[in-house]
């Protein structure tokens, strides 16, 4: 047997809409009635007044910082346990990212650190709600209004996660989601803009789409970008809202599978959820401890030999060597991020696993940590 980590949830709904789209000729991002069908589904899904479809969800974070007008010589707090187009988003406005640890339980961003680290020069907050459980946002906000700093949460791995029952997305000034193709939903590549702010929506809208002028067309309003996603992509989207709610219960109901399975083995570190959380376990992530702590590679080498695909925990951005060969950051800046990372990892995951693939990956999984810590 082979489980890997992740595959799309995908039927003839997704290939219906997109065959309907190409009959119509509506193939670009400029038009199409897929489009802001998948704006209007999930700016609701997410409780927000607006959304914006754009091509990826690096483009939505990057268009986010734009539209705050967050560039050189700015500072904005970033959970440094993510993946790397967080950071390279803020790199990208040439302003400077200035990391911050995780909490040892979600490993997300502490807020508890979030004033230490603010300046003159910090201008926003960019909290990771990481494998699907939330951050604790109401300190972060409190923090946020006291300093008059914008929030923007990335959300490319929670749709349709909850704090203190209110969706993700909708809590900070922006949200920024991802429909890559091991997302809970997927249109193969694309993102999702969100927000309460007309303001933000109407910019976000002019930006994506090279700031084009109003009279006439090519005389541009302002530097834009080409982030537009295609009506082809949205109508994948629009076919995969259909089955979001569905996803999510497969992904809670996997992971109440692996909790009870590996509850009571000590050596592995299990995800939790806080009880200002709702989960929607994008990943089911673990960290290896005590006897199996720095034998991850060892760990992961084993299992694949038996069939079942994982991959590493996201490396922090104070451990990406290219930041600190420029200086950008220390290594040692982050130790509780550094801690759980080097030694974490996620097993399979995806929204269609089968109760007989959970079954075979938990045995397995019970008899590599055996195996290994009983040499």
């Amino acid at each position: 047997m082979f489980v890997p980590v992740s595959k799309p949830l995908l039927g003839k709904e997704e290939t219906a809409l997109v065959n309907d789209a190409m009959k119509r000729g509506e193939i670009s991002g400029l038009s199409g009635s897929y489009l802001q069908k998948f704006e209007e589904t999930f700016a609701k899904f997410c409780s927000v007044k607006h959304a914006v479809a754009v091509s990826n969800g690096t483009a939505a974070l990057h268009l986010a910082l734009a539209v705050l007008n967050i560039g050189k010589g700015d500072e904005v707090l970033v959970g440094t346990f993510t993946n790397m187009a967080t950071f390279l988003a803020v790199i990208y406005q040439g302003a400077k990212p200035v990391p911050i640890d995780s909490e040892p339980r979600t490993w997300n961003l502490d807020p508890k650190l979030l004033e230490s680290k603010i300046t003159k020069k910090t201008k926003a907050i960019i909290v990771i709600h990481i494998y699907g459980h939330p951050v604790d946002m109401d300190p972060v906000l409190a923090i946020a209004k006291k300093h008059n700093l914008y929030v923007i949460e990335d959300a490319a791995e929670a749709h349709g996660a909850l704090y203190k029952g209110k969706k993700v997305g909708s809590l900070g000034d922006i949200g920024c989601f991802s429909f890559y193709g091991n997302k809970i939903i997927t249109s193969g590549e694309g993102g999702m803009i969100t927000t309460n702010d007309q303001a933000l929506a109407d910019r976000s809208r002019l930006l994506k789409t090279f700031a084009y002028g109003k009279e006439n067309r090519f005389m541009h309003q302002d530097i834009g970008y080409n982030y537009r996603m295609t009506n082809v992509t949205a109508a994948i989207g629009v076919a995969q809202m259909g089955k979001v709610n569905e996803v999510i219960q497969k992904k809670r109901t996997m992971a109440k599978y692996y909790l009870r399975a590996f509850k009571n083995i000590p050596e592995i570190q299990l995800p939790v959820e806080e009880p200002y959380a709702f989960n929607v376990y994008w990943m089911f992530s673990i960290v290896l401890r005590g006897r199996l702590s720095g034998k991850r590679k060892e760990f992961m080498a084993e299992l694949k030999k038996r069939g079942v695909d994982t991959r590493e925990h996201f490396i922090p951005y104070n451990q990406q060597e290219i930041f600190i060969r420029r200086r950008m950051v220390k290594k040692n800046a982050c130790p509780v991020a550094n801690d759980f990372s080097k030694d974490g990892l996620y097993l399979p995951s995806g929204p269609d696993i089968s109760k007989k693939e959970l079954d075979y990956v938990s045995k397995q999984v019970a008899a590599v940590v055996e195996a290994i810590t009983s040499k």
